[in-house]
């Protein structure tokens, strides 16, 4: 899994303002810590999507500073991020891909919807064809 490491700063109002070292486009509020780490996560998967949306690979999470809290990014996520910036690192478009994996590009195009639910098995199937492997384990 991908985690992400946020800065938790108190406002003067008793909430907490949540931002992230490694994307400043993502940020987020919550009434106490746990509230502002669980709308972290939906802050960090909107700014991924921008990333998406505007073809940019997606920053690795930088080494986080003692203490910092972290944002983890849902498996299913993770694969996908992962996915993206290795079909980035080979300079393929959405629509090359659709042609490797001899589906439709609307298929695709939920592939890196985070929103949607996608099957692993899919994930596995556009890994494989740009080369590589979908590792899961348990911690």
């Amino acid at each position: 899994m991908l985690n992400y490491p946020v800065t938790l700063v108190p406002d003067t109002n008793g909430t907490y303002l949540v931002g992230f070292p490694d994307f400043p486009e993502a940020n987020s509020v919550g009434d106490n810590i746990e509230d502002a780490l669980k709308n972290a996560v939906d802050a960090l998967e909107s700014a991924l999507e921008i990333y998406f949306d505007e073809r940019r690979p997606v920053p690795a999470p930088s080494v986080p500073e003692p203490g910092q809290h972290l944002v983890a990014l849902p498996a299913l996520e993770t694969a996908k991020v992962l996915l993206w910036n290795e079909m980035y690192a080979q300079k393929l478009r959405k629509a090359d891909l659709a042609r490797m994996l001899n589906v439709h590009t609307p298929q695709v195009d939920r592939l890196f919807d985070l929103k949607h639910s996608s099957k692993i098995e899919f994930v596995e199937q556009a890994a494989k064809v740009l080369g590589k492997t979908l590792v899961v384990g348990l911690k």
